[in-house]
């Protein structure tokens, strides 16, 4: 053992703990100067496996005070000034360094509070000379100012926060001494552009401290190399340490007592809220995972009607209530006192609730690794076993758990992706440096280029956003507010003389204030804040909903039934009522669609249950015998496809011809395939052709006498053809719209508009006017304009999933077509007439449309 870990092998002793393989693995890796990534199962010690190398080399390098005995309490740490600080112990240094050595990154402010508790515990306990603080958005700007002044040794943050340091003159001095950088969660980070902000400050820190070493903490990730390169920038070699700790997860799903043929979305979870209650326990504290907002306040309303006596032990958390009351409630459930939480992905990663015995999902989590975090929230230590009790909201859900269930017992995670080349958040950063110390363009482009998502970055490019930066491109360089870079001599602010070395800054102080204020890569919808007339602020919904509430209307929301008063400056001023109401708020961005390897797995699951109505298999897993009787009934309507067949059914109805193709491929390639098919048939016979889509398949409605079946006959081929793909799907899906709304996302990372301006708040309409304005001065007079380039480059891969949609066509190509000529929509035609009745305005509630459809139905079955 290296004696640098005697400190550490002390405190786990003192605890009655045993360092574990690849902790120790990890810790002399670190010691060694290796980075890497650490993937293990979650709740099996990755932190402490993470920051315990560097804390050790920490206190070896300067001299340290014998353990104190341990407290009788364990050691808590202390609000001061809106921000996580631990108190002085005894026999701490008197003068502790003044430099910053170990730096956190967690994508959660929640998380944030949880490793200062974690990493502060053995600091306390053995009175190690070390400091721990916390720097997110929800610190003080007195503190803020005090961490510049004499900074901690373990500086806990975020991608955002951390950005806002480099934007301060003083992050080369802040930074001098840093050794370390520990990702935490780097799997949530590394799909996003956060995680490319991050890579960009990372690149930034190991120029100016080329010894510094990086480690990622990941727990649910199939791509490891390249989640490790992303890490480690270019051109390291990581070290990935993996434990061989099986972390079992035992899935039971609640099953209805009947199943109807008519299974359509949604509804078959609240029906089944007797069975849910009859499988909670109020003595079991348990986590229920919905996937939406809005379905988390119908449920926790329903538990509420259903449970009268759970009152004081049932909870609300999303990410729309207020920070003060969330953490009140993880606090609650932290302690015990809280019994059951219905809560969304805001509770998904890594908040430690050894407490939590059992978790919930309702409805499918869409995706494998999203079905495992979750259920690593239970029985959070090392060793357990999760608990995961899923509820169906349909009935074709079943399936999918079904092939969830098969996808964890082959160990299988998805893969995640950095995006490639996000112009708008290196623009941002360059902003950030420019407003700090500056940078030198030759330089920094080299700095640039070892991140993983930008080593594909051409002169051109680099060149443009230059360019942009300093002069407002070619089409706004009359506007001073776009040239923000300017060229100064290296050690002032002075112009450079010809030849001198020189550095772009940013110089004026209101562009670099209002760029500071807007840091960040989230584009969220513009929120109201929801206050009482006389007290606290309950959250925040998005200004849509308010727009369309009258005084007088009663909502929904935190859990509390809400009459809406008046809306002034933003703020939605509401009083408590006893009124009734169904109303909650919807907020954009909820839907989720299968993962491509759940995909996968879906179709092995039909296949099967195909062979096993033939009598070549068995339905060997509780929630395929349970749909038994509804696999029955489609196969005798139609039937259900093998993996090399195409289901294609054909249907006429009052409505008109319809047309429903099942790939099984997930809700968003088949709203591309769908628009691709509308158009090319259209294109054959002209006709208006409305789509609708699940995750199964989708629809096609036209008029009654539009030949479907003699244009499948005549251009089944070209339907599936990639030979012009971009081009049809951009012009199937009316791609300049789509491109406009992603502009203004792009817009807003790149700072061509203010989310916010300091003592102005801006409507979300007025952002959209001002991205909208802009991305037609650039499709009129810059349309080579790489930010145009990258918005259309988003849409096709992020929004469409085009490599997906590729895919999914080419695999289409390769299997036999099963052409069925059905009477009426059968089980899996369902739930797709509904998705269209549902984006249908009307004054029958679509319960009552859908229960009309279901008694035609049946009607029509028994004639």
């Amino acid at each position: 053992m290296s004696a640098a870990l005697a400190p550490i092998e002390a405190w786990f002793a003192q605890q009655g703990w045993t360092p574990m393989a690849f902790q120790r693995q990890c810790w002399q890796a670190y010691l060694a100067g290796d980075s890497g990534l650490l993937q293990v199962p979650t709740g099996s010690g990755k932190t402490y496996a993470a920051v315990m190398g560097p804390i050790a080399e920490m206190l070896a390098a300067e001299p340290f005070p014998p353990a104190l005995p341990e407290p009788a309490t364990p050691p808590k740490v202390q609000r001061q000034d809106a921000e996580t600080k631990p108190r002085r112990k005894a026999g701490r240094s008197a003068t502790p360094s003044r430099s910053m050595r170990l730096l956190v990154i967690t994508p959660l402010r929640a998380l944030s509070r949880d490793l200062a508790l974690a990493i502060e515990q053995p600091i306390a306990a053995m009175g190690w000379p070390l400091r721990v603080a916390i720097r997110n958005g929800d610190t003080s700007t007195h503190e803020r100012s005090k961490q510049l002044r004499t900074p901690p040794e373990i500086l806990i943050t975020t991608p955002e926060s951390l950005s806002v340091l480099l934007a301060n003159a003083k992050a080369p001095e802040l930074f001098a001494q840093l050794q370390a950088v520990v990702l935490d969660e780097w799997h949530e980070l590394m799909g996003s552009k956060r995680g490319t902000q991050t890579e960009l400050c990372l690149s930034w820190l190991r120029r100016h401290r080329p010894q510094l070493r990086t480690w990622a903490i990941s727990a649910t990730i199939g791509n490891l190399d390249e989640a490790a390169r992303a890490a480690l920038g270019l051109p390291a070699a990581p070290r990935i340490i993996t434990a061989d700790i099986q972390r079992a997860t035992a899935i039971r799903s609640l099953l209805p007592d009947t199943i109807d043929g008519f299974p359509w979305g949604g509804h078959l979870g609240l029906r089944m809220y007797e069975e849910l209650v009859a499988g909670l326990e109020p003595g079991v504290s348990t986590l229920l995972f919905t996937n939406t907002r809005n379905q988390a306040e119908r449920w926790h309303q329903c538990l509420r009607f259903a449970c009268p006596e759970m009152e004081d032990g049932l909870a609300l958390h999303h990410s729309a209530i207020d920070r003060a009351e969330r953490e009140a409630i993880e606090a609650r459930v932290k302690a015990g006192e809280l019994r059951w939480v219905v809560c969304t992905s805001s509770l998904d990663l890594g908040v430690d609730f050894q407490p939590v015995e059992r978790v919930v999902q309702i409805g499918s989590a869409k995706n494998l690794a999203r079905l495992l975090q979750r259920a690593g929230r239970s029985a959070h230590c090392p060793g357990g076993t999760s608990q995961v009790l899923f509820m169906p909201t349909n009935a074709l859900e079943l399936l999918e758990v079904s092939a969830m269930r098969r996808g964890l017992e082959n160990g299988l995670v998805e893969h995640r992706r950095p995006p490639q080349l996000p112009l708008d958040v290196l623009l941002q950063h360059l902003t950030s440096l420019a407003c700090g110390a500056g940078f030198q363009p030759e330089e920094e482009l080299a700095t640039v280029r070892r991140c993983w998502s930008f080593r594909h970055l051409s002169e051109a490019q680099w060149q443009w956003c230059l360019d942009f930066l300093e002069h407002g491109g070619q089409c706004l360089t009359a506007y001073p507010r776009y040239r923000k870079l300017v060229r100064c001599r290296l050690h002032d602010d002075e112009p450079p003389a010809p030849g001198e070395p020189w550095r772009f800054r940013v110089l004026d102080k209101t562009i670099a204030r209002l760029h500071r204020f807007n840091i960040g890569t989230i584009t969220a919808d513009r929120s109201v804040t929801v206050r009482f007339v006389r007290g606290a602020v309950i959250g925040h919904v998005e200004e849509a909903f308010i727009g369309r509430l009258k005084p007088g209307d009663v909502f929904f929301f935190a859990g509390r039934q809400l009459e809406f008063v008046r809306l002034r400056e933003m703020t939605a001023q509401v009083k408590a009522t006893s009124k009734k109401s169904s109303t909650v708020p919807a907020w954009a961005g909820g839907q989720m669609a299968l993962s491509d390897l759940l995909s996968s797995h879906l179709r092995q699951e039909v296949d099967r249950c195909a062979r096993a109505l033939d009598g070549e298999a068995t339905l060997d897993t509780p929630e395929l015998q349970a749909l038994e009787p509804l696999l029955q009934r489609q196969a005798n309507l139609s039937g259900l496809p093998r993996s090399d067949q195409l289901l294609v059914e054909l249907c006429r109805s009052r409505e008109g011809s319809h047309l429903f193709v099942y790939p099984f491929e997930g809700r968003f390639v088949h709203e591309g395939i769908g628009f691709l098919w509308a158009w090319r048939l259209a294109r054959q016979k002209a006709s208006t052709i409305t789509v609708s889509v699940n995750d199964y398949g989708f629809e096609l409605l036209a008029p009654k006498t539009y030949p479907f079946e003699e244009l499948l006959d005549l251009h089944g081929d070209d339907l599936l053809d990639l030979s012009n793909l971009e081009s049809d799907l951009q012009q199937a899906l009316n791609f300049s719209e789509l491109c406009r709304r992603r502009f203004r996302a792009i817009a807003q990372v790149s700072g061509l508009i203010s989310q916010a301006m300091p003592g102005q708040n801006k409507t979300g309409g007025q952002l959209q006017i001002s991205a909208a304005l802009l991305f037609d001065v650039f499709q009129k007079h810059e349309p080579g304009s790489l930010l145009l380039e990258q918005a259309q480059r988003e849409v096709l891969e992020e929004q469409l999933e085009a490599q997906r949609l590729q895919a999914a066509l080419e695999r289409m190509a390769s299997c036999t077509w099963r052409v069925e000529r059905i009477a009426r929509p059968g089980p899996l035609a369902f739930p797709l007439l509904v998705e269209r009745l549902n984006s249908r305005l009307s004054n029958e509630s679509l319960l009552d449309r859908v229960q009309r459809l279901i008694n035609e139905a049946q009607r029509a079955e028994a004639l």
